[in-house]
């Protein structure tokens, strides 16, 4: 391979109250991409998360730090707010509130602000090595269940992370989110630790990050794009 031609990436994980300059650094690019899509203020987008120390951040940036790529978050339970699902969609189902307060006794966390710059869109940057690095992380904290509101392309991927469509909620499962013409889907994952019905390939990255969540590793996006990725995803 001709390293030469490889893109440098970094993923780093971390606690949002312990960096808050990352934290600004993801909140700058979030808020570009959703401008770009014509949404300038979603309920999930307050950036009160920074000081939530439930909050930990997935950053993707070029390998120099100079420009972010993309991102995710992890909230859960328990911290300074509710999980950003609740505020998004309790206006249009209240029953929201009690089923995450039942799956919160043994612990539940949501994935969230998912994003990813215009520069890398397509190449799988801020979806699926997001995703990826975000469920690798929740085997590092004290929950048992993981919640996401998708869009319906993030909704499709998430079954190759065990995620199912919460169908007892909403439109079985499906909300009219951040916009009247946008739809988005409340999907969960019974078992951050096993995962089960996960995609055997992605099951493999993932506990293999998991075990080696500082590594650098030559990865294969798509329309062809290859990276060297350096890992940190200790927290």
């Amino acid at each position: 391979m001709n390293y030469n031609s490889v893109n440098k990436v970094r993923i780093t994980a971390f606690r949002a109250t312990e960096n808050p300059e990352a934290c600004d650094k993801f909140i700058e690019g979030h808020s570009k991409v959703l401008s770009s899509h014509g949404v300038d203020k979603v309920t999930s987008s307050n950036n009160d998360w920074k000081y939530n120390p439930e909050a930990y951040v997935i950053l993707i940036e070029t390998g120099d730090g100079e420009r972010v790529l993309g991102g995710s978050r992890v909230h859960c339970l328990g911290g300074t707010q509710p999980l950003p699902l609740v505020p998004a969609t309790r206006d249009l189902d209240k029953s929201v509130i009690d089923y995450v307060d039942q799956l919160g006794e043994k612990g539940v966390g949501e994935i969230c602000g998912l994003w990813n710059s215009l520069e890398v869109a397509g190449m799988g940057v801020g979806s699926i090595f997001s995703i990826r690095c975000a469920v690798a992380i929740l085997s590092q904290l004290n929950i048992q269940y993981s919640l996401a509101l998708c869009s319906p392309y993030t909704a499709r991927l998430a079954g190759n992370y065990g995620f199912n469509i919460e169908e007892s909620l909403g439109n079985n499962g499906t909300f009219y989110y951040p916009k009247l013409d946008l739809l988005a889907t409340i999907v969960r994952l019974d078992d951050v630790h096993t995962i089960p019905g996960g995609n055997e390939h992605e099951m493999k990255r993932i506990f293999n990050l998991r075990e080696n969540p500082v590594q650098t590793k030559e990865e294969k996006g798509r329309k062809g794009a290859e990276f060297i990725i350096e890992y940190n995803l200790k927290i």
